[in-house]
């Protein structure tokens, strides 16, 4: 899940599914179907805001699909395809201690044990056995280098500092 100013991207519409108006729908939330718990969605797409209400929806074969208030026809739906779709941070569940939702990692400062600066979390990976971040080099990091560093805490990941914005991990700064 990513995040714009007091919203979290939590998915995106794929394409239509069906003939009745229903949509396929890619969710970046973990469980993939954990996307139906939020009703209330803000589409995003081609620059506009759509509010939108999420009438039903259920898993289809390894995806999600949905159906949407006010669109029972295929080629309206159709005009949803590409939109992301938003829903409100502060109405987010709080996680329990020491996890985090990706939007929170994101932009933090990464550094090492010893101290040195890798860079910032761009955006995070999902790779299947485990997330990988993706760190940009900054004006302050040790060299100009685009970092993969899996997300695994307590292994990798040492401390994770919101408040401070800051990342600290055993890494080795030549991977």
């Amino acid at each position: 899940m990513t995040q714009n100013s007091q919203e979290t991207v939590i998915g995106r519409i794929t394409s239509v599914f069906g003939v009745k108006g229903w949509l396929k729908v890619f969710s970046y939330t973990d469980p993939k179907d954990g996307i139906l718990n939020y009703r209330d969605w803000t589409l995003l797409l081609d620059g506009k805001r759509i509010p939108i209400r999420l009438e039903e929806g259920r898993r289809q074969g390894q995806g999600i699909v949905v159906r949407l208030k006010g669109i029972d026809d295929r080629e309206v739906a159709r005009t949803y395809c590409g939109a992301e779709i938003r829903f409100p941070t502060e109405q987010l569940p709080e996680l329990p201690e020491g996890e985090f939702y990706w939007h929170q990692l994101e932009g933090l400062d990464v550094f090492t044990v010893e101290g040195e600066c890798l860079g910032k979390v761009h955006h995070l990976l999902e790779t299947g056995s485990n997330d990988v971040l993706v760190v940009h080099a900054t004006a302050g990091s040790i060299d100009q280098r685009e970092r993969l560093i899996p997300y695994l805490p307590d292994q990798v990941v040492q401390q994770v500092d919101l408040k401070g914005s800051r990342m600290v991990v055993d890494w080795d700064p030549e991977f």
